[in-house]
């Protein structure tokens, strides 16, 4: 009897496991799907990273590009592939095994309802962490003004190392984190009650996850945009005056004249990239999710 029961113990161990890290599999599995996108409007996401940093028109930042010739066009893509498809198979992974472990150790102080979203803010901690390094290093790579002193993937991880881990590789990690943890925590506390509200109008269980990632995505990235605007800002210099999150944003705000639609510049082509990215991941990730059982 005892044999069996241990048995019995390690099998339920065994397929909580597999659970698991079907998870993270579907994130990543996804992430990269949705990622494929990325190759072809990638001139776009640089023409919205030389607005947010040089606070041009679009007109005047696609002039820049077309100056600089093909060949450095899409310097800086490796960087958003790799995290992108990392990014999802940790999230989505993260967020469900931290799902799993609330209902534990919350001893139902925490509604069932905000769980999800509670998960969701720890999995973009987290991320934060393992990413900075990654985002710090695409967003010097598309600065132009770094070509002539940094021409090389190498010479950037270099001269990062050489700044220090907290100056070099986790440059604004603070509105990072709080953009991840935050952005992740209204996706994962809106996507079930969303999809659940869409499907009901007789729309198909893909495109209701798909049109729920869609909604999703305007509401976190109208509501988060100036932190990303803030990040491109500090990560894209290296070297010189070295100034903190608050002297930054002032600055930032400076240079925007106090004005919201031109902080906002270049917002909408990021929200239509987000509401693609993010509309394909989560079709995608619930289609998977629901033929695994």
């Amino acid at each position: 009897m005892a044999g069996g029961s241990e048995s019995k113990q390690e099998e339920e161990a065994l397929g909580n496991l597999i659970v698991h890290f079907q998870s993270y599999l579907h994130g990543g599995t996804s992430s990269l799907l949705s990622t494929l996108p990325t190759l072809i409007v990638f001139p776009v996401y640089k023409t919205v990273f030389r607005q947010q940093i040089h606070n041009t028109s679009v007109h005047k930042a696609v002039a820049q590009l077309y100056r600089e010739g093909p060949v450095k066009l899409y310097r800086g893509v490796a960087p958003p592939l790799v995290m992108r498809t990392l990014n999802g198979t940790l999230l989505f992974g993260l967020q469900d095994t931290l799902l799993r472990q609330l209902p534990l150790s919350s001893q139902n102080v925490i509604s069932a309802k905000a769980l999800p979203a509670l998960a969701g803010f720890g999995a973009g901690v987290v991320e934060a962490v393992v990413f900075t390094p990654f985002e710090r290093v695409q967003n010097v790579l598309q600065n132009s003004q770094n070509d002539s002193r940094l021409p090389s993937f190498k010479s950037v991880l270099l001269r990062l190392k050489a700044e220090g881990i907290v100056l070099g590789y986790y440059r604004a990690f603070l509105p990072i984190a709080a953009r991840n943890a935050f952005g992740s925590s209204l996706y994962f506390g809106l996507k079930g009650p969303v999809c659940v509200a869409v499907a009901e109008q007789g729309v198909s269980p893909m495109a209701s996850s798909f049109i729920s990632g869609t909604v999703i995505s305007v509401a976190v990235s109208l509501t988060l945009y100036p932190l990303s605007v803030l990040v491109a800002n500090m990560q894209s210099q290296v070297g010189g005056d070295v100034k903190g999150v608050i002297a930054c944003w002032a600055l930032l705000w400076k240079s925007r004249n106090r004005s919201l639609a031109l902080l906002y510049r270049g917002g909408s082509m990021v929200i239509l990239r987000s509401c693609i990215t993010w509309g394909l991941t989560t079709a995608i990730y619930d289609r998977q999710e629901k033929r695994s059982g």
